[in-house]
């Protein structure tokens, strides 16, 4: 087995950036290159503002920046260079034609397959890192057996990766699990034994995982599918709390302390699973299951996806309902614009959902995030809409504050969508002084707990999910934000 000298990453965004800035810092012999078509992006990469946060991926790029790990536009080159080609590109849910709002649209990984297979030469690893459906590796093997020349061989893996934004760093470095996917032939076990190799600078062993190609790319959607699954259950169940006068918080614990159920993502929340993979891949899923003639399992995949929505609309009707059944021309400070805290990704954010559910219904918005910025804020509402009459969402509404207090200044509400430590901690009676009473905190995040019997002694109606905390004015059966509850999902808008 050849050492591996040269790892070229073509993708520069969540997934690969972190992941080669780590391999880079744990194999410093590696040469490792990131490319990118989007200058701006490599541009940032290179400078001393990344195109993205992640808590320690600043200090692991600038030890390894320009030493043995580079940002780069020139594709060709590192394809030609590298002994191992990650492909870590987008693949977006299809927004038109056969599959559209689920299967996942493969045009940029196709892309990549085909350039490889144009500048490459002599013998490559090509490693998915992208999620991808099941039998996408044979996509890109069919396309590089069809573009064939003598000078060239290629053997395709499926790596996919298994990082939680906002602890990415730490995922990398003590991973749960590496997963490798290869032919099981003699050349495919080879080169899953040369990736493994890389990893294993680090990794014990006995967390590599090698299995065929397809049960590895399979493996990242069900995981994804099983864990989106938990945070429906539980906030089907927070529901349930409310009515009958239960605290979720409870419920959960006393289920999680079962061995068999176990803590992990049993956390009621308005958020429910946003961020780039899990309600694409379980979407990816329905598809499969319809497409491969499974009805009956499509349609229990599906049901994850649509609590998920229901929460978001929930929350947003309960906002409406309490404030006397309309927030027209109200001020409601949205505090967390991030899908999670700890990240700037704000990709299937509650807050763009949480946002357009009561723009609709005429609210004035003022948005804080300690990361997210003004024009991706701008950008995520201009795309969306709850409305089929309205297409053009009313941005006029919206204002982006500086700071949170400025936010909630003279304001009705306070919604809280991203947990940032930072709500933790602000100055609650200053800003209870500064709003308009009765004032409301809707704590979407259960962040607030501790401090609810303070709130309350301020004078504040406080409102959360999966505990019923004060009395509130009832839904009632003619208010709009009843029919909110059946509303349909967000449409996507092309700008």
């Amino acid at each position: 087995m050849e050492p591996v000298k040269r790892i070229c990453c073509i993708g520069a965004g969540y997934v690969g950036g972190p992941t080669c800035s780590v391999i880079a810092q744990m194999c410093p012999e590696i040469t490792v290159t990131v490319v990118d078509v989007d200058e701006e992006r490599i541009q940032a990469w290179n400078s001393e503002q990344l195109p993205i946060f992640e808590p320690g991926l600043q200090e692991v790029v600038e030890a390894q920046r320009g030493v043995n790990l580079f940002f780069s536009t020139d594709i060709d080159k590192a394809v030609r260079e590298a002994d191992i080609i990650f492909i870590s590109v987008n693949t977006p849910t299809k927004t038109f034609g056969l599959g559209k709002g689920r299967a996942a649209d493969l045009k940029y990984i196709e892309a990549c397959a085909r350039r490889i297979a144009q500048v490459a030469t002599g013998y490559k690893i090509v490693v998915e890192k992208s999620t991808v459906p099941v039998r996408a590796a044979e996509s890109i093997q069919r396309i590089f057996s069809a573009n064939t020349k003598s000078s060239l061989s290629f053997q395709v893996l499926s790596n996919p990766e298994f990082l939680a934004e906002g602890t990415a760093i730490s995922d990398l470095k003590n991973p749960d699990r590496v997963l490798i996917g290869g032919d099981e032939t003699p050349e495919g076990r080879r080169a899953i034994e040369t990736l493994s190799s890389i990893y294993m600078r680090w990794v014990p062993k006995t967390r590599i995982i090698t299995t065929n190609t397809w049960s590895s790319e399979l493996s990242k959607l069900a995981a994804n599918a099983f864990l989106a699954q938990r945070i429906s259950s539980i906030n089907s169940i927070s529901a349930l709390c409310e009515v009958t006068g239960a605290d979720v918080e409870e419920v959960a614990h006393a289920i999680g302390t079962d061995q068999r159920i176990g803590n992990r993502f049993l956390k009621a929340s308005v958020a429910g699973f946003g961020g780039s993979c899990f309600q694409k891949d379980v979407l990816n899923l329905v598809y499969l299951c319809e497409a491969l003639n499974l009805p009956e399992v499509a349609r229990y995949w599906q049901q994850v996806i649509e609590i998920n929505e229901y929460q978001r609309r929930r929350f947003a009707a309960r906002i409406v309902s309490c404030l006397f059944n309309t927030v027209t021309d109200k001020k409601i400070a949205l505090l967390g614009f991030a899908f999670k805290k700890d990240t700037g990704d704000t990709r299937e954010s509650s807050s763009i959902y949480i946002s357009k559910y009561l723009m609709d219904e005429g609210a004035r918005l003022h948005i804080y995030d300690p990361k997210v910025k003004k024009e991706q804020i701008m950008q995520d509402l201009s795309r969306s809409t709850t409305s089929a009459e309205e297409p053009e969402p009313g941005l006029s509404l919206v204002s982006i504050a500086s700071d949170p207090y400025e936010a909630c200044d003279n304001a009705h509400a306070i919604v809280i969508c991203t947990e940032w430590d930072i709500f933790k901690e602000l100055d609650y009676e200053r800003i209870y002084q500064a709003m308009l009473k009765p004032a409301f905190i809707f704590d979407g995040r259960r962040i607030l707990d501790s401090l609810h019997g303070r709130l309350q002694q301020l004078g504040f109606q406080v409102e959360t999910i999966g505990k019923r905390i004060s009395q509130r004015i009832p839904f009632t059966a003619s208010t709009i934000a009843q029919l909110d509850l059946q509303a349909p999902p967000l449409k996507k808008m092309k700008i």
